[in-house]
């Protein structure tokens, strides 16, 4: 059990200060003030500090991405300290490029270590190709009887994708969205978005032909050229949700669109953001050929918080629901995830006022500590 005294909390709207007290992995009380216990309840002053939900990073390569470049160039899988200390404490795992050598059964072994560390872990079958590799040998039984399992993935716009037809693409938009209403779960297509010159053009044609509801195709790396952003923040404003990618300059940033969405009166609940943590970044000259790649880092879902309060201005009840309660909303975990409230996980960060990161609660136990691990991977 923990006690967190005078802290101003975030759920992510300000409530004031607060104490807020945690048994077993729930939130139990939020009140003006809560009597300690019991000597065994673990207390932590929180007095000039605030208490933030868990960061959402529903974009993470956590069996490593990666391998365009030859067997070397695979990057390795996420530890748990990497996550901890970005401040994330709910993640979506999935498969990229290399569908061959890594597995999604290996894809949902490691999301079951991470849970077992302490994490929240979720995770999407397939990968960048079509016809979707998956555990089961059918998208529709990986959704409904895989616990960990929420959605499918795939490529579109991409030179490394499979160059699906409308027709297939439309065929596992049915399958995703059949296989969460019967499971309960968000059963939503995961797109990959590359550099190609269609864009959102593919998605767009399937809603226009079929049934398939908007919220089920998720665009994500959306930010990655301005053609695309355009088309995402008109697939936004039409009720879609889309994903920017932290860590883009200039114009495709993500403080340059959100004001972009805010002056278009989009829906806060429209937009995610996410690092594509452990995932490579890679670039290619006029004929395809590899001139440079390198691994991006989930801390950078946390430093794009800190930037866009310290840096760009945005308020920070205004910007923290894209890393909490949008994410966990478009992945139907609200309110579960995403928010500080009697009865939701207790999945917490502790910062100061800099919003320098110095405790992280995940699933009621403390794991970052005054900056400091409390709890290491079993092999780091």
């Amino acid at each position: 059990m923990i006690l967190i005294k005078n802290i101003q909390v975030y759920s992510p709207q300000d409530l004031g200060v607060k104490d807020v007290f945690i048994s077993g992995e729930k939130i139990t009380l939020i009140e003006d003030e809560i009597s300690p216990l019991s000597e065994k309840v673990t207390l932590i002053d929180g007095r000039g500090k605030k208490l933030l939900p868990g960061l959402i990073d529903n974009h993470v390569h956590i069996t490593g991405g990666g391998g365009e470049g030859s067997f070397k160039t695979r990057v390795p899988e996420i530890t748990l300290s990497k996550l901890v200390e970005g401040a994330v404490t709910t993640v979506v795992g999935l498969l990229g490029t290399d569908g061959s050598t890594r597995s999604v059964e290996n894809l949902v072994a490691k999301a079951k270590a991470l849970k077992e560390e302490g994490l929240s872990v979720y995770v999407h079958t397939g990968s960048y190709g079509y016809p979707s590799v998956t555990l089961t040998d059918s998208v529709i039984k990986d959704i409904v009887f895989i616990e960990e399992i929420i959605g499918v993935k795939v490529a579109l716009s991409d030179h490394r994708s499979s160059s699906m037809t409308n027709q297939e693409l439309g065929r596992l938009a049915s399958q995703a969205r059949v296989a969460g209403m019967l499971s309960g779960k968000a059963g939503i297509v995961v797109v990959h978005m590359g550099d190609g010159k269609k864009g959102l053009e593919p998605i767009l044609q399937i809603l226009r032909d079929t049934e398939i509801p908007i919220k089920t195709m998720r665009p994500t790396h959306v930010n990655r050229n301005a053609m695309l952003l355009d088309q995402a923040l008109d697939f936004a404003k039409n009720g879609g949700t889309i994903d920017l990618t932290c860590g883009e300059t200039g114009e495709l940033s993500v403080a340059s669109a959100l004001r972009r969405a805010q002056a278009m009166e989009i829906s806060p609940e429209n937009i995610t953001l996410s690092s594509d943590g452990y995932g490579s970044f890679s670039d290619y000259d006029e004929f395809g050929a590899l001139l440079r790649i390198g691994v991006a880092s989930v801390s950078v879902l946390f430093k794009e918080l800190r930037s866009l309060v310290l840096e760009e201005g945005f308020d920070l009840e205004e910007v923290l629901g894209f890393f909490t309660t949008s994410v966990a909303k478009a992945l139907l975990l609200y309110p579960q995830k995403g928010t500080i409230a009697e009865n939701s996980d207790a999945d917490l960060l502790i910062v100061d006022e800099k919003l320098n990161l110095c405790s992280v609660i995940a699933r009621g136990k403390l794991l970052l500590d005054q900056g400091e691990m409390q709890v290491r991977g079993t092999y780091e």
